[in-house]
């Protein structure tokens, strides 16, 4: 579905090329100061066409506040908030009703759909709606900042190199897109939060990471790794009453609940499937396979720009979690 959280509830709506993208606030405290300033760094973070790798579309992503605000205030009731689509090119997307892109939802859209689906721009399911995430993002990361959680997130590699700019070069030289890998870090967490069973911490951050487009995989601390240690190597020795540890292999979470250490996680972002190399696909027209290459702006590679996006949906989760254990009340003081 489109909707996400307990008590702070994201709505996300909007297609690529429709007029506009945007979500809904259910549960948003009273009192938080919010004007569209507040949203420029981090939405300028997630733009295309400000570093090489990234799409050449470009959209002002100016927020339009609809509904919850009031005096550059949050007033308690659902806080609506849109971006506009000015800079679209549909004609791009004319020909993959016939031919759906190797890798996008263009396919499974359309049989799921019954091709009804907006497919200009990939419609529903294209990455630009991860400007709502991070609007949503910039409004949580408010609310932890008043428990002084702070939660940040780097590109670690493109294309197995650590050396970005190489690995971005590399698929450049190519003329094909690249995947990367992201990590995400969160401080100051307070032990306790974590609803197990299906709603414990992991649980939670894994099935908002995986709304994130091209999210391929999510580890953990030591991850995979854990699978190749013993027990007494990978337990994290406690320290003290406040439950640090000495290592932290665990990430920050035992059994789905947050012990008070830091949260560390790593995500792999696949190649974007929209890619200028040829390939092969379905023509569904003529009942046959045949030669495909991607045209239009797309980003060589995502994993450049989800970095903000995987804070925002960590910061989201979190502060469900701190309002179910009502660590934050209705009106912000």
């Amino acid at each position: 579905m489109n909707s996400f959280g307990t008590i702070f509830r994201v709505h996300i709506f909007g297609e690529s090329h429709g007029p506009s993208v945007g979500i809904t606030l259910d549960g948003c405290p009273a009192g938080i100061p919010l004007s569209a300033a507040d949203f420029v760094h981090d939405i300028e973070r997630r733009k295309g066409g400000t570093q090489l790798g990234t799409t050449p579309r470009k959209e002002d992503d100016i927020p339009i506040f609809l509904s919850g605000v009031f005096n550059d205030t949050t007033t308690g009731a659902p806080l609506t908030i849109i971006f506009e689509n000015n800079n679209t090119r549909s004609n791009d997307y004319t020909k993959q009703r016939t031919t759906p892109r190797p890798g996008h939802a263009d396919f499974t859209a359309s049989i799921k759909m019954g091709g009804f689906e907006d497919y200009r721009g990939g419609g529903h399911f294209s990455g630009r709606l991860t400007v709502c995430l991070v609007a949503a993002g910039v409004i949580a990361k408010k609310i932890l900042a008043l428990k002084n959680i702070h939660c940040s997130a780097i590109l670690k590699e493109v294309g197995g190199e650590a050396d970005i700019e190489k690995g971005i070069a590399n698929a450049v030289a190519l003329g094909d897109s690249v995947g990367g890998i992201v990590e995400c870090v969160t401080t100051n967490v307070p032990v306790g939060l974590g609803e197990p069973f299906f709603n414990s911490a992991e649980s939670l951050i894994s099935h908002a990471v995986f709304a994130i487009p091209a999210i391929k995989g999510i580890e953990f601390g030591s991850g995979f790794a854990a699978a190749k240690m013993y027990g007494s190597t990978h337990n994290d020795a406690i320290q003290n009453k406040e439950g640090v540890t000495l290592t932290n292999h665990a990430a920050g979470i035992v059994g789905g609940i947050t012990n008070g250490n830091e949260i560390i996680f790593r995500v792999a972002v696949k190649p974007t499937s929209s890619t200028p190399k040829v390939q092969q696909t379905y023509d569904n027209q003529a009942d046959t396979v045949v030669p495909f290459s991607v045209k239009g702006r797309h980003d060589l590679c995502i994993a450049l720009r989800v970095p903000v996006v995987l804070e925002a949906v960590t910061s989201m989760v979190l502060v469900d979690l701190l309002m179910l254990e009502q660590q934050v009340g209705r009106v912000i003081k």
